[in-house]
Parts: C-alpha cells; structure tokens; sequence
C-alpha cells in the first residue's frame, strides 16, 4: 500500500552544470535550470520539452557533459518541507528548487534515506501508479552550495561544516532511478508522489 506525500508542484532540468568556475574558486549557480510543464522519466535520465526542443537534463547518461557514469543520479527528487529548513536557517534566498532536483513534491515533514528505503510510486492526480522510483540516495551537499546558502559570503570553517551537516542527509534532496519495469513516465504538475510499500 503506498502513502500519499504530496502533489508535484514544480518540475524542471538543469541544462548545464550548476557548480561554475574553476577550484578552489568554484561557485553553485541556479541559473541553467529550467522549470517545464513537463518531464519524461527513462531509465537513462530526464528530458523534456524547452523551448520547442527535446532537451536532455545535464544527468542524463546521453548527455555530453558526462554528469551520469554510473547510471545512478540521472533522477532526483526533493521535498519543500526541506526547504522550508534550508530558509529557516539560510533565508529565503534558498527558493523551492534552487539546488536543482527535477521532482519537487509538497511535503509537510522531513523524509530521511531510511524513510525512502523502498523507494517512490509517481501517480496520476487520481491515484493511479504511473510508475516507481528506485535506489534512492542522498544528493551530498557541496561547498559551493554551502556558499550560495551563505550569500557567497566568507564564513568561518567550523560554520561551513555546521551548513554542510545541516544540508546533508536529504535535506538537499534525494537521487534516484527509474524502476527498470516502468518504462518512461510522463510527470505533470499536480501528478502525486507517494511512499512505495
């Protein structure tokens, strides 16, 4: 039996990487990423419609820029509850989406990795299964993320790591795949997200 969390309120791709720059002067930037109406889930990754286009999202493994060697975050998920934490904390600069995921679903509690164990059913606003996500896994914050958090404002080394323990865990959303027996899946807005069983 799966547990309904919530609607899909937003769906987008990144269309380039969002971390740019070279090291150790690299900074976390959201503005490759696009918001669409909607998105087809495969097995290899995302792609949807811009403007008038297929385009790939930048963790599809077809896509040049290699983000997706192993197959494993071509797909990722995250909750608006988590952000509501990251805005508590952060400020409201940390908008719904900022840190990329494709899937924003409305939540109203914290969802850890142990609570995603048996990974996500994508529905129709009906109900219906459309298909399941697989394999979740935390997307690990970087420093650059960090930076943006902080207004790309210096701050102490004992902060940053308090940021980062803060945005780890989830909180900064969730990889995933796509169950191998659901085929592509078509996710709309006001499509709903539960817990699988």
């Amino acid at each position: 039996m799966s547990s309904v969390i919530g609607p899909v309120i937003r769906l987008q791709i990144q269309r380039g990487p969002l971390k740019v720059g070279e090291k150790p002067d690299r900074r976390y930037s959201p503005e490759l990423i696009a918001p669409v109406d909607t998105l087809l889930v495969t097995a290899l990754g995302i792609t949807a419609q811009l403007d008038g286009l297929e385009t790939l999202d930048v963790h599809h493994g077809a896509h040049p820029t290699q983000k997706n060697d192993d197959g494993r975050n071509g797909i990722s998920v995250g909750f608006v509850s988590h952000y509501r934490e990251m805005q508590r904390h952060f400020g409201d600069h940390v908008t719904p989406g900022c840190a990329g995921e494709n899937i924003l679903v409305e939540s109203d509690r914290r969802f850890t990795l142990e609570d995603l164990a048996c990974g996500l059913v994508l529905l129709d606003p009906s109900g219906h299964a459309k298909g399941r996500l697989r394999d979740l896994m935390i997307a690990t914050p970087c420093r650059p993320f960090a930076g943006f958090a902080h207004h790309y404002q210096a701050v102490d080394p004992a902060v940053l790591k308090e940021s980062l323990r803060l945005l780890d865990g989830g909180t900064r959303g969730f990889y995933c795949t796509l169950d191998a027996a659901s085929g592509p899946v078509r996710v709309r807005c006001g499509d709903l997200v539960a817990l699988d069983s």
